[in-house]
């Protein structure tokens, strides 16, 4: 479960390296935490530099620090407990940014990934993904 204030890696090609979680949406309860597959509202605080080639293109992604995205949780260090009972923790928080429309913003994603997003409506991560857990 992610609270507000906490930082994660981006997980995808999309330029975003480091992000801080601002809002969590889509959830009932209201406490504010989020997990695996829910949507959040990122603030990019570490980004690869855009070279000046990358910036003449129109099709280029630009993402710099300070942006305001949305984003998927694909990994958290809460653990989370299955229905068979097992539980599933990673070493640390992870996110892939999307668009306002519930698409990727990136091409491919590095790293694992929770199986559970399948089960939230977000196959396509996993499907793209090099390894589900």
């Amino acid at each position: 479960m992610l609270g507000l204030k906490a930082t994660m890696t981006i997980i995808d090609n999309s330029g975003a390296l480091l992000a801080e979680c601002v809002n969590v949406l889509k959830r009932k309860t209201g406490h504010g935490l989020a997990t695996v597959g829910d949507e959040i509202v990122v603030v990019v605080q570490k980004a690869r530099p855009v070279s000046a080639v990358a910036s003449q293109s129109a099709t280029a992604l630009k993402i710099r620090r300070g942006d305001v995205r949305r984003a998927v949780v694909v990994r958290t260090k809460k653990e989370v407990i299955r229905p068979d009972g097992r539980k599933i923790r990673f070493d640390d928080n992870a996110a892939v940014l999307i668009n306002t429309k519930k698409e990727l913003l990136a091409t491919r994603i590095n790293g694992v990934v929770s199986a559970d997003l399948r089960m939230k409506g977000w196959g396509k991560i996993a499907s793209i993904a090099p390894k589900v857990m």
